[in-house]
């Protein structure tokens, strides 16, 4: 929400020399409900959704899940997020030694669940970790220099998963009778992967050249006056100083990062293998990590959506239905991840509470001084 709100002064202030300053109340309002009539629309996708199978189908087979198998099923997003925390600790240098493995879980969890919960591309608890970590002694430029660089290598992970999954899905899918559907869109997916790869290698270029140095630079040699960026100069060398030391002394890390990132990335298809395998459905480890991988694609898609609602649910039923499974067993696989993701939600409020959030008057002070 800070992100956010943030977010649109910097784009409608008139210290932008912006020539919408002057409707940027409308922009925001708009903006507002948008959002919010996507929310609606994805909510009433969820319900015709649904309502298309059957409430009674659904409930009947739904009890068929014990608590022992739902908490079998938990339990690789637990792993998952040990294994992400994990990833995020290689980026934090030298405050390692200082910072307990459990403090950066608690922090993670708060952070993923603002991810979660806000259309902001997985990127609105992003800044939230930065100041969790601040709190915990770890300078802010050193904790934005760590957000950003696990995002990096994150999503480099995500790629390479998602280019598994998708060489899995040209493999297995011709066997389901569904080869020529799903030719086009799999190629299309695969060159779009590619392109994001692309873009990524290029931004950790420019991240070991210095992001905000090379903008600020450019902007110059345009004479484009941002202010906003232009009053924080000194602030922003010194987050890309923070980065490219990272870049310097800790390739290891960078490596080291990103490898247990992917190892996230496997743990979580272990997920949809206990969902199906509970829900009774013939499932295999291949088949399992190309639904994950396809599925990571479709929630990426939907992110301007909060929370990818009826978007996520209806593309993992088209998902599952795409490699031979009934509309049921898709709509009670949708329903099972969204009960896990709102477990995570549930802690990650408790953990933000645990760390006396919200304290809106620092918060705000922190938001005029960076």
């Amino acid at each position: 929400m800070i992100m956010r709100g943030r977010t649109l002064r910097l784009l409608f202030s008139n210290n932008c020399r912006c020539p919408l300053g002057e409707e940027r109340g409308f922009l925001r309002v708009d903006a507002r409900l948008l959002k919010w009539a996507l929310f609606l629309v994805g909510v009433l996708t969820l319900l015709g959704l649904i309502g298309h199978i059957g409430p009674e189908h659904i409930l009947e087979v739904g009890e068929t899940l014990g608590p022992i198998a739902i908490l079998m099923i938990l339990v690789p997003s637990v792993l998952m997020y040990g294994l992400d925390t994990l990833g995020w600790r290689f980026t934090l240098s030298r405050h390692i030694p200082s910072l307990p493995f459990w403090r950066l879980c608690v922090i993670r969890m708060a952070g993923e669940m603002v991810n979660l919960t806000t259309p902001t591309a997985s990127m609105g608890g992003e800044p939230l970790k930065a100041y969790l970590l601040k709190s915990s002694g770890v300078p802010m430029e050193d904790g934005l220099a760590s957000v950003v660089l696990s995002k990096t290598t994150l999503t480099l992970a995500q790629v390479g998963y998602i280019l598994l999954g998708i060489s899995l899905s040209v493999w297995i899918l011709p066997s389901s009778g569904w080869a020529w559907s799903v030719t086009l869109p799999i190629v299309g997916i695969f060159v779009s992967v590619g392109l994001l790869l692309f873009g990524i290698t290029v931004f950790v270029i420019i991240q070991r050249h210095g992001l905000f140095g090379s903008l600020l630079g450019l902007l110059r040699r345009w004479r484009i006056h941002f202010t906003y960026l232009e009053v924080r100069e000194q602030k922003l060398l010194a987050l890309d100083r923070s980065v490219q030391a990272f870049y310097t002394h800790n390739r290891p890390a960078f490596f080291q990062s990103t490898g247990t990132f992917f190892l996230g990335w496997l743990t979580e298809a272990l997920e949809v293998y206990a969902i199906l395998f509970f829900l009774g459905a013939p499932i295999d480890i291949p088949t399992a990590l190309a639904i994950d991988a396809l599925a990571t694609v479709i929630k990426g898609g939907t992110s301007f959506i909060p929370g990818s609602v009826g978007a996520q649910e209806g593309g993992n039923i088209l998902l599952l239905v795409t490699f031979g499974f009934s509309e049921l067993t898709g709509t009670l696989f949708a329903l099972v991840r969204r009960f896990r993701e709102l477990v995570w939600i549930v802690l990650g409020l408790i953990c933000l509470a645990a760390m006396g959030w919200p304290n809106w008057k620092m918060s705000e002070a922190s938001a005029k001084g960076d």
